[in-house]
């Protein structure tokens, strides 16, 4: 007859797969959404932004949760902070882009 089988040895695939997750996809999201949450809160004016829609404008204004940003010299819309998806510069031309940040 057979030994029955440990059922901790059964549950270490279990564990591995989840660490395998874990690491692989879990905690490099989480960290991109914190890098993500602390870049909308350091906007200032100024700022060169993109848009989730894909429009590139500048900040002109902060009213709490909510930007004015200038697009063109005719266009300004007030737009969600959270709208924001990437932070491209500053007026001093300072290049702020995640791009450039993992070259250097």
């Amino acid at each position: 007859m057979q030994n029955p089988q440990n059922p901790i040895v059964s549950l270490i695939p279990i564990v591995a797969i989840f660490l395998i997750f874990y690491f692989l996809l879990i905690r490099p999201q989480q960290k991109e959404a914190e890098k993500h949450k602390k870049m909308l809160e350091a906007l200032k004016k100024g700022d060169r932004v993109l848009t989730n829609a894909g429009f590139y404008g500048t900040i002109i204004g902060l009213k709490g949760d909510d930007l004015e940003v200038r697009f063109s010299d005719s266009v300004k819309l007030q737009m969600a902070r959270s709208a924001v998806t990437k932070l491209l510069s500053t007026e001093s031309g300072m290049e702020l882009s995640t791009a450039n940040k993992e070259k250097s």
